[in-house]
């Protein structure tokens, strides 16, 4: 009886190893995200704080590429179409998305959460939030849309 395994053990390893195996090839696709990604946020709401309440209204359509993107570095560029210098990004890694973090320079934050390539259109689904402040006011925008390789 020593040397035989019951039904149940048998069970839980196949599945505890199906499951490692699939978190594994999950890592693996996300370690071969591109160098770069042309994001494009076609809708979008900013809100603003304004006479004691918050004020929403659409938002203007977005667009910049991510480029020199360094998962095992943690790290990336943002470049946008008005001719600006390079923005640094830090990445923040998660199951099958990165989170691509601006730290703007009066302290403020903006967060793109760009997700796996969905299989059906070829495209990366994409959310991108602002959080800022215009003259002491607290303002925030948040974007969806795609990225493309």
């Amino acid at each position: 009886m020593a040397g035989r395994l019951k039904a149940g053990s048998v069970t839980t390893a196949l599945a505890a190893s199906l499951v490692l195996g699939a978190a594994q090839a999950a890592a693996q696709d996300n370690d071969a995200a591109p160098e770069k990604l042309v994001c494009t946020f076609s809708t979008g709401t900013s809100v603003s704080y304004e006479a004691g309440g918050f004020q929403s209204k659409a938002a203007s359509p977005l667009a910049f590429t991510v480029t020199k993107i360094d998962l095992d570095g943690q790290s990336a560029e943002l470049v946008t179409s008005q001719g600006n210098p390079p923005v640094t990004l830090r990445i923040i890694r998660a199951v099958n998305a990165n989170h691509f973090l601006e730290v703007v320079n009066e302290g403020f934050l903006n967060l793109t959460t760009i997700y796996d390539k969905d299989p059906k259109t070829g495209l990366h689904p994409a959310v991108h939030s602002r959080h800022l402040g215009l003259v002491g006011q607290p303002v925030f925008g948040q974007y969806t849309g795609t990225c493309s390789e």
